[in-house]
């Protein structure tokens, strides 16, 4: 070994003086050492994330051993982009069969299988983990649990290996608990979340997030309360994901005052400088409306991501403000950050501010810039959005035009942007079209039965609109109930349609009384 080699190596930072260190290298005799190759392959993959000169390095040697072949699967398990390749590479080392898969292995390659063969490629590693014997390794049994519940058809198998592991430690429970809450299952979630004998920041986060994802923003509030007040004589202090999946449920539910102490929280821990949780803090403050402080948060960032500026240009969006969000816009594509450029995500939120600006000229003309300049394929969103602007401008034939050239079929965002249009306009025979259209996707849909019923009757359908209410008696078909949140001190109520849930519902029903009486 050659300790001058190791030396220089932990002052390199650039590809360059790797490629000189590996000159010396092969001077001194030694570059065929495993343990040379090893820590070149791991500079690579680790320091300058070049995968592609660590992977010259690994093919170099004729027999890589499991400690290269283990750095090198690891390295491309930890790139979403790279997934095929942990997978192959674990496969070609099972072809050759020397060294074999060990147990530090098979976590990283059950972390890209699902994202190459779906459900088949765990049953696939599974498979072969069985018959290594490496079945009851802790971490195994965990890895295994994760990567099946993963995908929906792999819960149930998740949860059978979850209750057979002998050994289940925090990360063991965690990796269950995210599992339902990423096929939405929350019921079993919450069950297993509160049967977890220790709970660290992780599996709160997982929880948290999951009823942030999942639409219960309530929920993940008070669990983040739960959270910070402790339970045991323990207190879990909140980290960035914490955070971000908190402000997240303040901003869907316009929680402006926790939000605001959240931000106070997160300027006294130092922790603003994150550029996930300054991106977190301008979505909040732009869906509670407070514009001036997301615009004077975005400012004060000292690296503007494409999220950050997503981000901003959304909060002027939503609120109608589409002359600033088209002018934010402008001024992004223009900003010569090589990091910055407009994605799908980008237009959908364009296209949104000319929609509640009416500027139909502009919204097309974007739309096609998007497909001409960018080459983003439009996907459904962005035809919803299309067919929304042109449908609030009357431009009904330039909307079906749209329709009949998609390249998908048309969902309930597409038929229902037409259907607001023809509401605005009158337009009762295409508002018929549409509203058919959306019970075929979406036949036990209540509410689309209603709408039906209630355009018949006001097309004087009487005998269309009795049929129709009786078919859907008969399925037994329900309309979502709208919802709402108030937040009344420090505590958010939330409130359903006709809700009469709510321990106070007696009051509130008098007080209503009591107002209508004034009219």
């Amino acid at each position: 070994m050659n300790p001058h080699a190791l030396a220089v190596l932990e002052k390199c930072n650039h590809l360059n003086h790797l490629k000189q260190l590996q000159s010396f290298i092969i001077t001194q005799g030694q570059f065929k050492t495993q343990f040379y190759i090893f820590k070149l392959v791991r500079f690579c993959t680790l320091k300058i994330f070049n995968f592609c000169y660590a992977r010259l390095l690994f093919d170099y040697l004729n027999a890589p051993n499991i400690y290269l072949y283990a750095a090198m699967i690891t390295a491309y398990a930890s790139q979403p982009n790279y997934h095929t390749s942990a997978f192959a590479l674990y496969r070609h080392m099972l072809c050759k069969g020397k060294p074999t898969p060990n147990h530090f292995i098979y976590p990283h390659v059950l972390k890209s299988a699902p994202e190459v063969l779906e459900s088949n490629g765990t049953k696939l590693v599974h498979t072969q983990i069985f018959k290594s014997g490496f079945g009851q390794y802790p971490v195994v049994q965990t890895a295994l649990v994760h990567s099946y519940s993963r995908t929906g058809s792999g819960i149930g198998i998740a949860r059978d290996l979850f209750d057979e592991m002998a050994e289940r430690n925090v990360v063991s429970w965690t990796a269950m608990l995210s599992g339902y809450m990423k096929v939405g299952d929350v019921g079993n979630a919450g069950l297993l979340f509160e049967k977890m004998p220790n709970r660290d920041v992780p599996s709160w986060n997982a929880v948290i997030a999951g009823c942030s994802k999942n639409g219960l923003f309530s929920e993940a509030i008070s669990l983040l309360r739960k959270m910070v007040m402790g339970e045991k004589g323990r207190r879990n202090r909140p980290n960035q994901v914490t955070l971000v999946w908190s402000l997240s449920a303040c901003g869907h539910t316009c929680m402006f005052q926790l939000g605001k102490s959240i931000h106070g929280y997160v300027y006294r821990n130092g922790i603003g400088n994150d550029f996930l949780v300054a991106n977190a803090l301008i979505d909040m403050y732009g869906k509670c409306g407070s514009l001036e402080m997301a615009r004077r948060i975005f400012e004060m960032s000292s690296k503007k991501n494409l999220t950050s500026w997503n981000s901003i240009i959304n909060c002027f969006a939503l609120h109608g403000q589409s002359a600033k969000a088209i002018s934010l816009f402008e001024k992004m594509i223009n900003c010569g950050a090589e990091d910055v450029r407009p994605n799908a995500v980008s237009f959908i939120i364009l296209l949104n501010a000319c929609t509640h600006g009416g500027l139909v000229e502009k919204g097309c003309a974007y739309f096609e810039l998007m497909i001409n300049s960018y080459n983003i394929e439009p996907r459904i969103y962005h035809y919803g959005c299309l067919i929304d602007l042109l449908g609030r401008a009357g431009k009904f034939e330039e909307a079906l035009e749209v329709i009949n050239g998609m390249k998908m079929e048309p969902d309930e965002v597409v038929w229902g942007s037409l259907l607001n249009g023809c509401k605005i306009y009158g337009r009762a025979d295409l508002a018929e079209f549409a509203v058919k259209k959306l019970i075929e996707i979406d036949p036990n849909n209540g509410g689309y039965g209603v709408m039906l019923a209630n355009l018949y009757g006001a097309l004087g359908k009487w005998d269309e609109a009795r049929k129709v209410r009786n078919r859907f008696r008969e399925q037994n078909a329900f309309k979502t109930p709208g919802c709402s949140w108030i937040q009344v001190v420090s505590q958010v109520h939330q409130f359903y349609s006709v809700d009469k849930a709510h321990p106070r519902t007696d009051e509130i029903y008098n007080i209503l009384d009591s107002m209508v009486g004034f009219y």
